[in-house]
């Protein structure tokens, strides 16, 4: 018989670091599978759909709600964003190991539904660099930006519900904390 696939949530503030670390972590084990979450957020420039996002409309995205179609969803930031139910268990049952960058909720989520799922809180080193990589980041106005801070105070307060909890000081040395655990995962029956 076919071993399960694993199920492995990163997540953070936004800011924190889980999209640098999901992509290092991709090119390093190949054999795990990306779920691409659907959003109905604008697509940003350097993004592809498919890649980094499935996007698609309000419409769209309610008639996945309607159907039952999603492990989770939420709406934030005046966007919908969710996990596809087809992504996780078509995998999984083939024994492919998948990989969620999460927010903090929908890993919490995922974690009812799927216990054995291993659920990665990345920290930031404090919540004024946190600030500071979001300024430097420029992708919001003002008062998107200060939505995320808000958020973030949220997320950070959930921290502890996770099964692994990293300070991102570092990139390099994180990441290869990280790698190991992941390696870790993979390599258990």
């Amino acid at each position: 018989m076919k071993k399960q696939g694993k199920i492995i949530a990163v997540s953070s503030p936004s800011g924190g670091g889980k999209t640098s670390i999901v992509k290092r972590i991709l090119k390093d084990y190949p054999e795990i599978i990306f779920s691409v979450s659907v959003t109905t957020r604008p697509k940003r420039a350097n993004e592809i759909d498919g890649v980094d996002y499935f996007f698609v409309s309000e419409t769209e995205f309610e008639k996945k709600i309607a159907n039952n179609e999603f492990i989770e969803w939420e709406r934030f930031y005046d966007y919908y964003y969710g996990t596809l139910k087809s992504t996780v268990v078509d995998n999984i049952t083939k024994g492919n190991s998948v990989l969620f960058e999460i927010d903090v909720k929908g890993a919490l989520s995922l974690k009812k539904i799927y216990p054995e799922s291993v659920l990665i809180f990345i920290d930031p080193p404090s919540f004024e660099e946190l600030i500071k990589r979001l300024k430097k980041r420029k992708t919001e106005n003002e008062t998107d930006l200060e939505k995320r801070i808000d958020r973030a105070k949220m997320e950070l307060s959930f921290k502890s519900s996770f099964d692994y909890i990293f300070i991102n000081d570092e990139l390099e040395k994180v990441y290869s904390k990280i790698k190991s655990l992941i390696k870790e995962i993979l390599n258990k029956e």
